[in-house]
């Protein structure tokens, strides 16, 4: 049988972990709702399994442990590609995330040449916390190329090397071993292709 002292120490504990992990659990929930009847370019593994991946490769691969970076790479794709808005994601999660995962979205209302263009720009002059979570999404599409046509994989190398070179503009320190990571990856990944 527990003492009480331990049982009281116990609920602590569960209170901490709870505020401690409750709020990236909400941001995956939330994500897998907003994406749960997308596929992804194999049109056979569910969308979200990308805003998964993205966040645990902030996590365990570019070594991001803020909550609120993790969020945001959770949350990544959910204004650009379900129908949440900035609001929503502002309304959850906050104005900083919701401002980061606003910038990770591209504009859609906008041709494809102008829209990319747009985005690089908005990459090139972002927080570092934005920069990582665009390093973790290039590192899963990248990966995930492997599963994908030749000329869907090229166009993919291509982009993610756009990417690279809009995000090394003015590279925050705290970017600077994940973009080396992700440029690495890209570099054998083309060496393979080649």
């Amino acid at each position: 049988m527990l003492s009480r002292k331990r049982l009281v120490g116990i609920e602590r504990m569960a209170d901490s972990l709870e505020a401690t992990y409750r709020p990236l659990l909400e941001a995956i929930s939330f994500a897998a709702r907003a994406h749960k009847s997308q596929l992804r370019k194999d049109r056979e593994t569910p969308y979200v399994s990308h805003v998964f991946r993205v966040c645990l490769i902030a996590r365990h691969v570019l070594g991001v442990e803020e909550l609120h970076v993790l969020q945001a790479a959770a949350l990544h794709d959910t204004v650009e590609d379900t129908t949440t808005d900035y609001d929503d994601v502002q309304e959850d999660f906050g104005a900083e995330v919701a401002g980061w995962v606003a910038t990770l979205s591209k504009d859609k209302r906008l041709e494809e040449h102008d829209r990319e263009e747009a985005y690089k720009e908005r990459l090139s002059k972002s927080p570092w916390q934005v920069r990582v979570c665009k390093l973790a999404d290039i590192f899963d599409n990248l990966m995930d190329s492997q599963h994908t046509q030749p000329e869907q994989r090229a166009r993919t190398l291509k982009r993610s090397a756009d990417y690279l070179e809009a995000l090394r503009v003015n590279l925050p320190e705290q970017a600077r071993w994940p973009w080396e990571i992700v440029a690495q990856l890209l570099a054998e990944m083309k060496a393979g292709s080649a």
